[in-house]
């Protein structure tokens, strides 16, 4: 089998973007949960987090597809991310500088991604089905942070958690500093514009599926360990309950490539959709069973693993290589973005109504379903 270029400097910036990922998601509600912010405030911070990815990381795809320097900026967004995050350490409990950090840090720290992933692609070439590959070290640094970090809070206040993040953030920009710029300019000549192409009702359908997919997972990424908590389930248990969700996740992207060669990239797409809504009601309704968390969790090779390697190859063929910065921004920006904040903001807001804390989520998956077959399939003459 061919080498991947460059394999392990791509994986080690996943590892650690991943890595940061991992202390962030799981711990970071449990910490302003700590320092007396109740759910409402705590959703409304989280959204600013993920409402940055609105605009951001096209301001920032914007600028790396008409310049072509693509890691020049991942390298910049990344410093500027690490230092900004600093502010957390002085801001201690006041909402109001709490708010104004983390959108500066977020608008920083949201753009790296989406550059990176348009790096990778055009590294890989015509490899790209073997992006999972590099991908998945971004989930093992999820897996090594979620559980050590889930053991180490045991011990020591979780107050030490903004400390830690950065360590995390200055390794995720030391690692583009591994990745030369002059490999990054690898474009085509696109046919039609930017523009053009996204007005397409297929392309339009693509970022509404993704824009709901992650809207459903809000109450998971924004709450799991407080709702876990609630239930009487330790810290380092809920810590390796987000752990077992990842290994899962690799575990799809490892036979991703031979699942790209055997099925259509719609029907991966609504099996990944399907399985998740069973995900959201499984935990949402059965929390009291460790049995079923833990098979809830497996389901995260689906919710995540699965579609997300299905989204990646739908961007990569439906863009051309001129086109896949804004792409993958847009990308972030509508499903990450808009679709994290509003269901963000949802779970906040709707948290105390325990019989539609997980209900809603599973919803708009199905809605999600009927969109994938009726745009995308038929488009695909499915």
């Amino acid at each position: 089998m061919k080498a991947i270029p460059y394999y392990w400097r791509l994986s080690a910036f996943y590892f650690f973007y991943f890595a940061s990922l991992g202390g962030l998601l799981p711990y970071w509600s449990l910490y302003l949960h700590t320092i007396g912010f109740d759910a409402q405030a705590i959703g409304e911070l989280i959204a600013i987090i993920l409402a940055t990815k609105i605009i951001a990381p096209n301001i920032w795809g914007w600028i790396a597809d008409h310049t072509g320097r693509h890691i020049a900026l991942v390298r910049l967004s990344s410093f500027l991310a690490a230092l900004s995050f600093l502010g957390v350490l002085l801001a201690g409990d006041s909402y109001f500088w709490l708010a104004l950090i983390m959108a500066l840090f977020s608008f920083f720290w949201n753009a790296a991604l989406p550059q990176f992933e348009a790096t990778t692609f055009a590294l890989l070439g015509t490899e790209a089905h073997r992006y999972s590959h590099i991908r998945l070290w971004g989930s093992i640094g999820f897996i090594v942070t979620v559980a050590l970090f889930g053991w180490l809070f045991q011990y020591v206040s979780i107050t030490l958690l903004p400390l830690l993040l950065v360590g995390l953030f200055i390794g995720i920009w030391v690692t583009t500093l591994l990745i030369p710029e002059k490999i990054t300019v690898q474009q085509s000549i696109a046919p039609q514009s930017f523009y053009e192409v996204i007005k397409n009702p297929t392309i339009i359908a693509l970022f509404f599926i993704c824009f709901l997919m992650q809207a459903s997972h809000a109450p998971y990424y924004t709450f799991y360990s407080i709702y876990l908590e609630e239930q009487g389930y330790a810290r380092n248990l809920i810590g390796q309950l987000w752990a077992l969700g990842v290994i899962a996740e690799v575990g799809a992207f490892l036979i991703m490539h031979r699942l790209l060669t055997r099925f259509s990239l719609n029907s991966l797409l609504i099996i990944s959709l399907g399985l998740t809504g069973i995900r959201w009601l499984l935990i949402g309704y059965y929390a009291e069973s460790l049995a079923i968390l833990l098979f809830a969790q497996l389901l995260h090779a689906a919710s995540f693993g699965l579609y997300h390697g299905v989204v990646m190859q739908f961007i990569r063929q439906k863009f051309t290589d001129s086109h896949q910065g804004r792409a993958q921004a847009l990308y972030s920006s509508l499903s990450f973005g808009v679709g994290g904040a509003v269901g963000s903001l949802i779970s906040g807001y709707t948290w105390e109504y325990v019989e539609i804390r997980y209900l809603w989520a599973a919803v708009i998956c199905f809605i999600a379903i009927w969109v994938s077959w009726q745009w995308l399939g038929r488009s695909n003459g499915e």
